[in-house]
């Protein structure tokens, strides 16, 4: 099976196919992501990482929907994705005029069916991205890291999780980057 390293900038990693929309860091395949279809056989992926990537992609929405799109179909069955991104509320985020879209925890649930059924079953407006395209990507895990002065303060012990989660509802610079794990079912 293939392992996919999308966008991998300068940042290859031996045992996988290394791919980048620029040829400086000499990637082993160069291709604009926002271009579909890519050129790897339906569900040929077992693996695919996309970090501080998926920021940068998909502006028009269309584009941004055929990305994930193309994600599921070059996967098989139980294939794993791995995106790490800038928190949309941190200045990493904010100040780099390259990120085009915010990617959160919530934003990736919509593309998981047993979510989008959820939705259907409770009456939520939410929109059933997975149902609507055909596709199913599970939340396996999400993590956060904290700016470091958040962090000081949660493990010194000097904020409450309570306290914690409102600061990261409300105020930007709490969390600085966000790490998420899917699980494509076929």
């Amino acid at each position: 099976m293939i392992k996919l390293n999308l966008g991998c900038g300068t940042k290859k990693l031996q045992g996988w196919v290394n791919v980048d929309h620029s040829s400086v860091g000499s990637p082993d395949v160069v291709l604009d992501l926002e271009s579909t279809p890519w050129p790897w056989e339906t569900s040929s992926v077992d693996e695919i990482m996309l970090m501080h990537v998926l920021e940068h992609l998909g502006r028009d929405t269309g584009v941004y929907l055929n990305i994930f799109k193309e994600i599921y179909r070059v996967c098989c069955n139980n294939a794993k994705i791995s995106i790490a991104v800038p928190h949309p509320r941190h200045d990493d985020f904010l100040n780099d005029p390259t990120h085009v879209r915010a990617i959160t925890y919530d934003s990736l649930k919509l593309f998981d069916q047993a979510f989008n059924q959820r939705c259907i079953d409770k009456g939520w407006a939410n929109t059933l991205l997975g149902m609507q395209m055909g596709i199913d990507l599970g939340m396996e895990s999400v993590q956060v890291t904290l700016d470091p002065y958040w962090h000081k303060l949660w493990h010194s012990q000097q904020i409450t999780r309570e306290a914690l989660d409102q600061a990261i509802r409300s105020q930007n610079n709490v969390v600085k980057e966000s790490r998420f794990v899917l699980r494509v079912r076929k």
